[in-house]
């Protein structure tokens, strides 16, 4: 039987690689693409009115390494309120987040769905979103004791309010890059 995976397995890694721990095993991908990239980025633009704006009240932080129990998972972004996490300071973060979202591609799609989003149920993240590029969707979920319960699912230049987030009408059209 193989041994656990160790966060000095992440570190050997080289740079151009995220490293996730996940039920033990090492995960290593390489950097997302470019629709990933500016999904996560439009993403983060339309959230900052919780993070910067006049709604406020949250820390809204790209690529955070979580360390939730013995996995090491790296969301592509995730939020806290602040109450919970006065500051977002230090290499890593024990505290769960209250949500995070997974830009979901080809090689990553079956880990987010299954091992993370069950890390993260088992570890107290409240909200998950997954955003699919390729689809061209945005699906939320609410943890419910240790699964999910999927609040919606939405599509292509749909206009939606999903929690956390229900206060900000997101207009899916600005998180898909434009065809080539």
């Amino acid at each position: 039987m193989a041994r656990p995976a160790t966060y000095e397995d992440i570190e050997a890694l080289p740079e151009n690689q995220v490293g996730q721990i996940v039920d033990g095993e090492l995960i290593a991908l390489p950097r997302p693409s470019g629709e990933h990239g500016f999904a996560a980025s439009r993403l983060t633009q339309l959230l900052s009115p919780f993070d910067l704006g006049p709604i406020g009240g949250w820390w809204l932080i790209g690529e955070p390494e979580l360390h939730l129990a013995a996995d090491v998972l790296v969301p592509d972004l995730a939020g806290w309120r602040r109450e919970r996490l006065p500051s977002p300071t230090g290499k890593y973060f024990e505290l769960p987040p209250d949500w995070l979202c997974e830009i979901l591609s080809p090689s990553t799609a079956r880990l987010d769905r299954i091992s993370k989003m069950r890390s993260c149920a088992a570890n107290g993240v409240e909200f998950i979103w997954l955003v699919d590029p390729a689809a061209r969707t945005l699906e939320a979920y609410r943890r419910e004791g240790s699964g999910w319960n999927r609040l919606g699912a939405w599509e292509q230049n749909e206009t939606v309010r999903a929690a956390p987030f229900t206060d900000l009408e997101l207009q899916l059209r600005h998180l898909w890059a434009p065809s080539p």
